[in-house]
């Protein structure tokens, strides 16, 4: 169990008509970061937002960014996601031809590096760069579109990556993106994830903050 566990809303599942009121409640909530999925249609079946709209949501988060690249050819955007302020950027192992240059490049920009493993994706690709990492991403659905039902095999990786990370001697987080609520949340916790990115389960919930609250209640 994480005593200590961060929830991270996903705004992709915020009301885009009312994004800074949307802030207003991450900003007003027990979260502790803002996660932004940056989607570009080619790596993953769907478009999100670009830069002119993630500046505006920069300047009005008051929380730490954690900006998920989805997203061929990452790199080109090192300094663009810097720029917005951000603390954690997030490539994925799928889209990063030389994945080591593009965690050492992420943290020369003064950034944390996370790695980011599709469903398919086992964590022992992660040997040999573990130690090199501030975070790990598990996505617990297939990238691309919010509302996915939580794939259970998770849980399984989770553990798995628990082990390597304990192995090596790497002080990388375990962050999991996906059907994330009460439930899987839990589970997930246990199993030894330190962040959780929560969408529709906090954005859709009647009181935001309650929904943080207890979500963060479900690791200790």
């Amino acid at each position: 169990m994480k005593t200590d566990l961060k929830i991270a809303p996903s705004l992709l599942s915020a009301d885009f008509g009312n994004l800074e009121r949307e802030l207003a409640k991450v900003n007003q909530s027990g979260a502790d970061w803002l996660h932004l999925d940056i989607m570009d249609g080619v790596f993953v079946p769907n478009i999100s937002f670009g830069f002119p709209v993630l500046k505006y949501v920069a300047k009005l988060s008051e929380k730490p960014l954690d900006v998920h690249l989805m997203i061929v050819q990452p790199e080109k955007f090192i300094h663009e996601v810097k720029d917005l302020g951000a603390m954690m950027m997030n490539v994925h192992y799928e889209a990063c031809v030389h994945l080591h240059r593009v965690v050492q490049q992420v943290k020369d920009a003064g950034m944390k590096a996370g790695v980011t493993l599709n469903p398919a994706t086992p964590v022992s690709v992660l040997e040999d760069i573990i130690g090199d990492v501030d975070m790990v991403l598990l996505m617990s659905v297939n990238p691309g579109f919010g509302g996915q039902k939580f794939i259970e095999h998770t849980i399984d990786k989770v553990r798995a990556l628990r082990q390597l990370i304990n192995r090596t001697g790497s002080g990388a987080l375990i962050e999991v993106d996906g059907g994330v609520n009460l439930d899987t949340g839990a589970r997930l916790a246990e199993a030894g994830a330190d962040v959780l990115v929560t969408g529709s389960t906090v954005f859709k919930a009647p009181d935001f903050s309650e929904m943080v609250r207890l979500l963060k209640q479900v690791g200790g």
